[in-house]
């Protein structure tokens, strides 16, 4: 897989990307952990959802739809996030065969390393 280019939509291949981060490397800042996270969707890892997520509002198991096909993901917009701070937030769209998703979510650094706290859906 390593000449494919990552799910999460950058021109890496996954294992330079995102697969260093499903294989324990930190993400440095909140929208890397995202992106990581959406491809981490595509491709069933649920237990690196629920290891990147905050331990405050994991939930204690996560069942992933086999069924859907992630086809895209689009940054829309980033606040904070950086090495230089200890939250931010990342707003994406990502799509599915049938729809798409708008989330604006939290990010918080525990222990150094970023994890998703929660979402907000606009327009809801």
């Amino acid at each position: 897989m390593t000449s494919r280019s990552c799910p999460c939509g950058l021109s890496e291949p996954y294992d330079k990307c995102c697969g260093r981060f499903h294989s324990g490397a930190a993400a440095p800042t909140a929208e890397a952990l995202m992106r990581s996270r959406y491809s981490a969707f595509v491709r069933g890892d649920a237990g690196y959802l629920l290891r990147t997520w905050h331990p405050r509002t994991r939930p204690a198991r996560l069942e992933l739809d086999p069924g859907t096909r992630w086809t895209g993901l689009e940054v829309l917009g980033t606040g904070d996030g950086s090495a230089f701070h200890s939250t931010g937030t990342v707003t994406f769209r990502a799509s599915y065969r049938g729809g798409s998703l708008l989330e604006r979510s939290r990010f918080e650094r525990v222990d150094g390393a970023w994890v998703y706290v929660d979402g907000e859906f606009p327009g809801e």
